[in-house]
């Protein structure tokens, strides 16, 4: 199983607010096999506790340490918010809920950061017309 595909890749998505686009992000988790339903319980908690906005327009939600045994295998789920989602003051439009078994979060989280971090990848992201688009700059970008 893939850490990234189709089915977890959304477009055009939208929220009212983090915590529906949390959701929105953990039920893709849960409906590729990565993680049980109590999993995106944690991402939420998770959320209350300290927002997982990280900067430049996104937020990568993902559970609490405590879930970690719930996770059943590593994957990250993809959304693009053109209108963007406040996340506790600060606008994200790119979403990307993580679980990772054991340390692979670090590797994904790291390999994320730097690709976002270039704004022309960020905007290549954001402007993707198709999900293999995106997934095919996610690759590149985490040397897949």
């Amino acid at each position: 199983m893939s850490i990234l595909s189709k089915e977890k890749v959304v477009l055009n998505a939208k929220a009212q607010d983090r915590f529906e686009a949390i959701l929105m992000a953990g039920r893709l988790l849960v409906d590729a096999g990565h993680v049980p339903a109590e999993y995106v319980e944690k991402m939420i908690e998770r959320e209350q506790v300290s927002s997982t906005y990280i900067g430049g327009g996104l937020a990568m939600p993902h559970g609490t340490n405590d879930a970690k045994p719930l996770i059943r295998s590593t994957g990250m789920s993809v959304l693009i918010f053109p209108e963007g989602v406040d996340f506790g003051g600060e606008k994200a439009n790119l979403v990307i809920g993580l679980a990772a078994v054991g340390e692979e979060h670090l590797d994904i989280l790291s390999n994320v950061a730097v690709l976002v971090s270039e704004e022309d990848d960020m905007q290549r992201i954001l402007q993707s017309s198709t999900e293999e688009e995106l997934i095919a700059i996610f690759e590149e970008g985490m040397g897949e």
